[in-house]
Order: structure tokens, then C-alpha cells, then sequence
């Protein structure tokens, strides 16, 4: 079964759950489920956004490229023949 199968006869389900809810009880779901969709969407959003941005350090250029060289360590051996 395709995926959107399963998901259609899920859906399903629940509309046939929900024919005998009330009016209010209906509305009130809509607006649960609408507030965890946009929380949703603000969490990917905030998601995306953090993977971009600026170094969050108080260190100027010259620092950074200095602890960055610092950091380097080398260990080349030359064979001898």
C-alpha cells in the first residue's frame, strides 16, 4: 500500500469519528490542530534559521585566526630514501 493511501484511509477514520461531535466540539479541535500545525511550522522555521548566522563569539578576526592557526597540528614526516 502507497503511503498516500494509508493516509487518505486514515483520514477517513477520523471524519468518521468527528460526524458525531458537536459544532463547538468540532471548532474547538480545528483550533487545537491549527495551533499545533503553526507551532510546527515556527519550530522548522526556527530550525532552518539556526544553521545560518554569525559567529556567536566576542573574539575579533585577528583572534580567531590566531586560535584557529593555534589549533593546527601538523605531522608530516618526510620518508628518506
Amino acid at each position: 500500500m502507497k503511503t498516500i493511501d494509508i493516509d487518505t484511509k486514515l483520514i477517513d477514520s477520523y471524519i468518521s469519528l468527528l460526524k458525531n461531535m458537536s459544532a463547538k466540539n468540532k471548532l474547538d479541535l480545528i483550533s487545537k490542530l491549527t495551533k499545533t500545525v503553526q507551532t510546527d511550522i515556527e519550530q522548522e522555521k526556527s530550525d532552518f534559521y539556526k544553521t545560518f548566522g554569525g559567529w556567536d563569539e566576542n573574539e575579533s578576526a585577528e583572534e580567531l585566526i590566531d586560535t584557529i592557526k593555534g589549533s593546527r597540528t601538523f605531522n608530516r614526516t618526510v620518508e628518506e630514501f
